[in-house]
């Protein structure tokens, strides 16, 4: 039964880290990429700023979706059956 709890635990306790990682990226993102924007308007003509707007967003929604439990090609489908494989092979 401890096993359980402690598992539980650890899973919450990722999820939270997730979570705090996402937010964190979240506002440094809302910082610096207005300041690379401004930057980009005094120095340029050409919009370099976009390369990192877009890459980080990328970045940003890859971390959203982690944080909550939500990924479309390794979803909870392809865990379960995943964790089925490997309990019925008798190797493991």
């Amino acid at each position: 039964m401890e096993d359980v709890k402690q598992y539980s635990y650890d899973r919450a306790k990722k999820r939270v880290d997730d979570l705090k990682s996402f937010y964190y990226s979240l506002v440094a993102y809302c910082i610096v990429i207005p300041f690379l924007w401004w930057v980009n308007s005094w120095t340029t003509d050409f919009l370099w700023a976009i390369f990192p707007t877009v890459g980080w967003g990328i970045g940003l929604v890859s971390l959203w979706m982690t944080s909550h439990g939500y990924n479309p090609i390794f979803g909870k489908e392809w865990e379960e059956r995943k964790i089925r494989e490997f309990m019925d092979n008798k190797e493991f």
